[in-house]
């Protein structure tokens, strides 16, 4: 029932973007529920931007933890995204299409309010630095082969790796928290 739930909201959300929702219908997109805010924590804070990343409190010490041992190992690894709100994402998807950005073509690289894990409070973008930020070449840097070496170990699990089941491209810099990894 929470699923339904879920999915109509999105729905609603899209029409008052002026989306249709049949842009994602044939996606087959998991829904999450945006979590309570009162259960995020201060995690990192953008030295550049002041921007403060928030992530749920077992989140933020599993990538605490991961981010110490990374740095052990000589690699150094900083979020770029973190949690964010159904509102934020809406936000994100308006940017798209002031910028004439048609919805078939953002919604490959940004998923739509509602079916996106950075709700969930548990889901990092990650960067290292001299990468650009949430770009294919992160794939290419020692952090991320640190990352598929080590952050299961950590709970976490890269979201979108080539030809994944929902039509996002690849994105070796998003990462989830799972609980029971």
């Amino acid at each position: 029932m929470r699923q339904a739930q879920l999915k109509a909201q999105t729905e609603q959300i899209l029409r008052g973007l002026h989306i249709d929702p049949a842009v994602i219908a044939h996606r087959t997109l998991p829904y999450f529920e945006d979590v309570s805010e009162h259960l995020l924590v201060e995690t990192e804070t953008d030295a550049d931007t002041g921007r403060i990343y928030r992530l749920t409190a077992p989140a933020s010490a599993a990538w605490h933890t991961m981010k110490q041992h990374a740095a052990a190992d000589g690699v150094a690894i900083y979020l770029v995204s973190a949690y964010r709100s159904l509102s934020y994402q809406a936000d994100l998807i308006r940017t798209k299409q002031h910028a004439g950005i048609a919805p078939e073509v953002f919604f490959t690289s940004l998923a739509p309010p509602g079916c996106s894990e950075h709700h969930t409070g548990c889901a990092v973008d990650i960067n290292t630095p001299g990468c650009d930020e949430v770009t294919g070449v992160f794939g290419e840097t020692a952090a991320f082969t640190w990352l598929q070496n080590n952050a299961a170990r950590f709970g976490f699990v890269m979201s979108f790796p080539q030809g994944n089941p929902w039509g996002f491209i690849y994105e070796p810099w998003h990462w989830c928290w799972h609980s029971n990894s």
